[in-house]
């Protein structure tokens, strides 16, 4: 590749806390029920919801350094770019564990501990991905170099 590039994944949810729990909302699709079961980690679903946002606000350029970020934040500094690693998960690994499809033994600390930066690569060791469920025929990824 030449120069620099970007990918933006964006994870459409919302977590509402109710009485005793926190549950995942998802927008509604035409088509499909407006509440939806799922198994999906609630922990895992935030993790990497703020992942996301806070790889928003550097390339926003809100903050220029994670350091920075950490600071302003009030986070650790090494808790937040363990958090930030996960936004180089690859998209299908994303939407399993948007879906709850992801692997028994996948949890958060597992996550946070470093993995390869190449998809084909992370699917191997990790496991992400039960080997009974089905991934989408395709998934849409924007690459493109920035200018």
């Amino acid at each position: 590749m030449s120069g620099p590039t970007h990918i933006t994944v964006r994870v459409p949810l919302r977590i509402r806390r109710r009485p005793g729990r926190k549950t995942v909302v998802t927008p509604v699709v035409d088509g499909l029920p407006a509440h939806t079961t799922t198994r999906a980690d609630p922990t895992l679903l935030k993790a990497l919801a703020r992942a996301f946002w806070y790889q928003r606000m550097l390339d926003a350029g809100k903050y220029t350094t994670i350091g920075e970020m950490a600071a302003g934040e009030k986070l650790d500094r090494g808790y937040l770019g363990r958090l930030l690693q996960l936004t180089l998960l690859a998209p299908d690994l994303v939407e399993a564990i948007v879906e709850g499809r992801q692997a028994e033994g996948v949890t958060l600390p597992r996550l946070l501990e470093p993995f390869p930066v190449e998809w084909a690569e992370q699917r191997r060791p990790t496991a992400l991905i039960d080997a009974t469920t089905e991934l989408a025929p395709s998934i849409e990824v924007r690459i493109g170099s920035r200018t």
